[in-house]
């Protein structure tokens, strides 16, 4: 278990930990759209997966055709269900005093912090494209978190998020992804380990990326320990240092 790692082996353990399909069991982002958004952006989302522009874009794009009021997205993303073990995770970093639990979401912030505080963890360090309330119930959302050299043109770069938190440690930390999309491929590369499921366990399936599968939050709880220790991540002998975008 998380708190039984000894302190000198937890030092610089930074977990990314991706929020629509992993922390909430439905890709909120998505319903949200269907719920209020004018039905032309599953056309935005099919020119995206074409790869006619990054992801970014496509969200840009499809965040200015909801039409809905504030209440009225609170009244759905109030029904959201999270992993029931992910609470229990989340005590158990704190409780190790060493690990740095980031939820980072290529998502929407003001939706990702309802559903979080809603289950009592709006304590969590969020990281995630900014929504922003325009007259006549109209929204667009800004990009914090955008870097000009990401890869795959996201809203929020996974890879320079960790790259400055790489940065910002004394040491190089031990850097843990988790998460099931694409929007968690980059990054996944370049993290010391993956805990994956659905499409991004395909990935790192077929790119021999340092992984194990999981459907809850109960099985990574009970498989960190060995992870930070070393234990599955024999197939890459040599740490390296977290990259940029243009780098790989």
């Amino acid at each position: 278990m998380i708190c039984h790692i000894e302190e000198q082996q937890l030092r610089g353990v930074n977990i990314i930990c991706d929020f629509d399909g992993t922390i909430a069991l439905e890709d909120v982002t998505d319903s949200l759209l269907e719920r209020f958004a004018h039905p032309s952006w599953v056309h935005i989302e099919e020119q995206w997966l074409a790869g006619k522009f990054g992801s970014r874009e496509c969200m840009a794009r499809q965040i200015s055709l909801i039409e809905a009021n504030c209440r009225e997205l609170d009244r759905y993303l109030d029904t959201v269900e999270i992993d029931s073990a992910f609470p229990s995770f989340v005590e158990a970093c704190e409780r190790s005093g060493n690990i740095a639990l980031n939820v980072v979401s290529d998502g929407i912030d003001y939706a990702v912090k309802r559903v979080l505080a809603n289950h009592a963890l709006a304590r969590l360090r969020v990281q995630a494209n900014a929504l922003i309330a325009l007259p006549g119930h109209r929204y667009r959302l800004e990009f914090p978190h955008a870097a000009a050299d990401c890869g795959i043109q996201a809203g929020t770069c996974k890879c320079a998020i960790a790259r400055s938190d790489f940065r910002a440690s004394p040491r190089p930390p031990t850097t843990i992804l988790i998460g099931d999309g694409t929007s968690d491929f980059c990054v996944s590369s370049r993290a010391d380990f993956v805990f994956a499921k659905d499409r991004l366990l395909a990935h790192c399936q077929a790119n021999a990326i340092p992984h194990l599968p999981f459907d809850s939050f109960s099985d990574i709880e009970h498989e960190l320990a060995q992870v930070v220790r070393g234990s599955h991540r024999s197939t890459r002998s040599v740490h390296h240092p977290m990259e940029t975008p243009s780098d790989a």
